[in-house]
């Protein structure tokens, strides 16, 4: 039987992502009825500036007291879209001492506090969904949580952020350098004024930690992610790349140690073969690939960012909240049983692609081999060009620990021989 009191939703946040959760709500108000089983009613919107238009939005609901708001008793959801760790914290675990459930789409804080608010949740019987928060549109989180809730997941890794990827989609078909192909993606709105969170990876990482805690059932934090920027990919190593039948993308990167005894989390620029599914992802399109042991590889590829695709997701999880609400229930919550730690960079093993500028004489490669050799580095590949006494020599080598490369480099380095290393980029996806 339909209930006729509608469930009451507070929206925190009316930008580009809440402006369109709030028309979502009014243009479906009739298909989220039917699947929720209550009418939903947007009963107040609280924003930083009142005074600007929203359209279709009922004046009345707005105020600048988001405090207020969720204090108010009779509110069901809180949808949280305004992002930043303060005042969203506070103002998510008032709303759960207040008697209502949370959406979001706030990476920063989940990567940060998210077993601090799971445990709010918990402790006040309520449900933290945050669909949103880690690829826009692409159900993601649901699937890890609960359709793989029975298989054992050991590899997740992907293209979590659009701007990034669309430039360096950009810099790879065009042979544009990084910051003409950054300009364009501001141009165009893909990368804002500051892109810094962007481009320096700080976006890409908190995702990170999300899947990994989320894939692993252990507690990762932000810091827990090890996280290199693509500020420094040039066109050279897109014409290296493509001499090895790759492409560069900017990968989140999730691990289970092959004894399943520890866990990585990574995000950084790496050399992708061409055959992978994750080489085609184009644009400021994202793609995740999870491998698990039943299921075994599975692709997950749509917008990861915009107005519409995430507000789609936020829709998705106010749906399952409400449905919640209704049975007395609540959905899956921290799940941090297996406790597993988090293994440091320096003990990752990958392939490692290595350009050196050296000295064009006789006797060179031999020089760099043996530093190779006694770092217990093995090489795959060497390919050597030069003239007028000055040479590139580029070695990739066979998967070696990120501790001992940066050994190896560092030998290298004080090499008479050597003249300098342009470049070190990581091999993913064999």
């Amino acid at each position: 039987m339909m209930r006729t009191r509608p469930l009451k939703v507070a929206l925190l946040g009316c930008g580009v992502v809440g402006s369109e959760v709030a028309r979502i709500m009014t243009t479906h108000a009739d298909d989220l009825t039917a699947r929720i089983g209550a009418p939903v009613e947007l009963a107040g919107v609280a924003v930083r500036r009142p005074s600007k238009v929203r359209a279709g939005i009922d004046p009345d609901l707005i105020t600048t007291d988001a405090t207020a708001l969720v204090k108010r008793g009779d509110i069901d959801v809180v949808v949280e879209v305004i992002g930043g760790i303060e005042p969203a914290r506070t103002l998510i675990t008032t709303a759960f001492e207040h008697g209502a459930s949370v959406v979001s789409a706030n990476k920063a804080l989940l990567a940060q506090d998210g077993a601090a608010l799971h445990a709010a949740a918990d402790e006040h019987g309520k449900d933290l969904y945050y669909e949103a928060a880690v690829a826009g549109a692409i159900p993601l989180i649901r699937p890890l949580r609960e359709s793989l809730a029975g298989d054992k997941i050991n590899r997740v890794m992907g293209i979590v952020n659009g701007t990034t990827n669309f430039i360096l989609d950009k810099m790879d078909s065009t042979g544009a350098g990084y910051q003409e192909a950054l300009d364009e993606a501001t141009a165009l709105g893909y990368a804002e004024a500051d892109p810094t969170a962007d481009v320096e990876a700080f976006d890409a990482a908190a995702k990170a930690a999300i899947l990994a805690g989320i894939a692993f059932h252990t507690r990762v934090r932000l810091d827990d992610v090890y996280r290199e920027g693509m500020t420094e990919v040039t066109a050279a190593d897109f014409a290296s790349a493509r001499g090895m039948g790759c492409t560069i993308k900017l990968l989140a990167i999730c691990e289970r140690a092959a004894d399943g005894g520890s866990v990585t989390a990574r995000v950084h620029p790496a050399m992708i073969p061409l055959t992978h599914p994750l080489a085609s992802v184009r644009g400021a399109y994202n793609a995740v690939f999870v491998e698990s042991e039943a299921a075994g590889q599975l692709m997950f590829y749509g917008p990861g960012a915009g107005g519409a695709p995430t507000a789609s997701a936020v829709l998705g999880d106010l749906v399952a909240v409400c449905r919640n609400r209704l049975g007395g229930a609540t959905g899956p919550g921290d799940s941090a049983y297996a406790q597993l730690p988090v293994s440091p960079m320096g003990e990752v093993v990958t392939r490692y692609h290595i350009s050196l500028d050296v000295a064009d004489k006789p006797g060179v490669l031999a020089q760099v081999a043996t530093v190779f050799a006694e770092h217990g580095v093995s090489i795959d590949t060497v390919r050597q060009s030069g003239k007028d006494g000055e040479a590139s020599l580029v070695v990739v080598t066979h998967r070696a620990s990120d501790a001992s490369l940066a050994g190896t480099v560092e030998a290298l380095r004080g090499l008479d021989t050597v003249r300098g290393v342009s470049s070190i980029m990581r091999v993913e996806g064999e």
